[in-house]
């Protein structure tokens, strides 16, 4: 089973909208995710108009590849790569941390994540 960012088993992120790399509503990742799409993400719209203007628009649906666009509050498996840019950039989305895989830690500081916790 794969493990969180914070050593415990993967939570699921989400399964409407369906995410992750394989599909299966969780950050999981393998050798053919060249994106690493390992966060989980609560989307803010400042977070998803920085991402249109970086070249990764995620709010425009795209039926034909079965993907509805992203609304505020949506959560998702974001490349760990776009939410350290994102996070440099002053606009990181919040995290699930126990959603989030370990691999993550290969790009982004635990620390930086936690600051970005969600809550609740």
């Amino acid at each position: 089973m794969a493990q969180n960012v914070l050593g415990g088993e993967l939570q699921p992120c989400s399964y409407n909208p369906l995410t992750g790399f394989f599909r299966d509503g969780c950050c999981n990742t393998g050798a053919e995710d060249f994106g690493v799409h390992t966060v989980c993400i609560r989307a803010t719209e400042e977070f998803l108009a920085f991402s249109a203007s970086v070249g990764n628009d995620l709010s425009t649906p795209h039926p034909e590849h079965g993907f509805d666009g992203l609304a505020p509050g949506d959560q998702w498996c974001l490349c760990a790569s776009r939410w350290q840019e994102a996070f440099e950039a002053g606009v990181a989305p919040s995290v699930v941390l126990e959603s989030t895989h370990a691999s993550t830690l290969e790009w982004v500081e635990l620390g930086d994540l936690a600051q970005f916790a969600v809550r609740e």
